[in-house]
């Protein structure tokens, strides 16, 4: 599955689910080479925001680039109607400091999105496009050591994401927060939908959904 469709996916769930919100400016947490920002500004028709502190971006149409930490950005307050980060959480500590600035600079009663690993997977970066599958086993295999040995959890540099409990519990410092993985991935594999049907119905998502997403809104107060 490509970045692209990933990302349409969530922007799509995002239209649905805040209907009343118009989305005018976007800040892309953690950007990585952009494209999801990309794919965000051609999805809302509106101008992108981009920071990160690794040195992949490329330009791309529609996204302002800046090199920035997630920790302390130099956003005036209130100056985004959406906030987009996914796998950025689980790479910088301590994450609560993130949560603070994205709620920060995000309007009140605007939307965000957040997703990362899930802590509780079984097998991980089954959808990694363009990785090898003997690194893909070679991670799965580090991340199994690491549990064994009690350390696999992010401060402890496995960046081995949140589980459910914990992402909601980070999210709800911003404001009212809802799971939306199921959707997430019936969306994304609407081909397989019977397997999908079929995991949710024996409630196994916690530990096959290789990630967790959640959507929420600023509280006003």
């Amino acid at each position: 599955m490509s970045p692209a469709a990933k990302t349409l996916a969530f922007a799509s769930i995002v239209r649905e689910r805040f209907p009343e919100c118009p989305i005018n400016s976007i800040l892309v947490v953690g950007c990585g080479d952009g494209n999801e920002a990309q794919v965000l500004s051609e999805f809302f028709a509106c101008r992108v925001t981009a920071i990160d502190l690794g040195g992949n971006f490329a330009p791309r149409a529609g996204v302002s680039f800046q090199r920035m930490d997630a920790r302390a950005m130099s956003f005036e307050a209130e100056s985004f109607d959406l906030v987009y980060s996914f796998h950025v959480l689980e790479h910088i500590q301590p994450p609560e400091q993130v949560v603070a600035e994205i709620r920060r600079v995000l309007k009140p009663g605007m939307p965000f999105c957040l997703g990362t690993p899930n802590r509780r997977r079984v097998v991980g970066y089954v959808g990694s496009p363009g990785t090898p599958l003997s690194l893909k086993v070679r991670w799965n295999v580090a991340d199994w050591r690491a549990r064994l040995a009690g350390k696999f959890r992010n401060e402890f540099g496995a960046h081995a994401g949140f589980t459910n409990e914990e992402l909601s519990a980070l999210a709800s410092r911003i404001g009212p927060t809802t799971i939306v993985s199921d959707e997430f991935y019936r969306r994304i594999y609407e081909q397989h939908a019977l397997v999908i049907r079929s995991i949710v119905t024996m409630s196994l998502q916690s530990m096959v959904w290789p990630a967790v997403y959640v959507v929420g809104r600023k509280s006003i107060h």
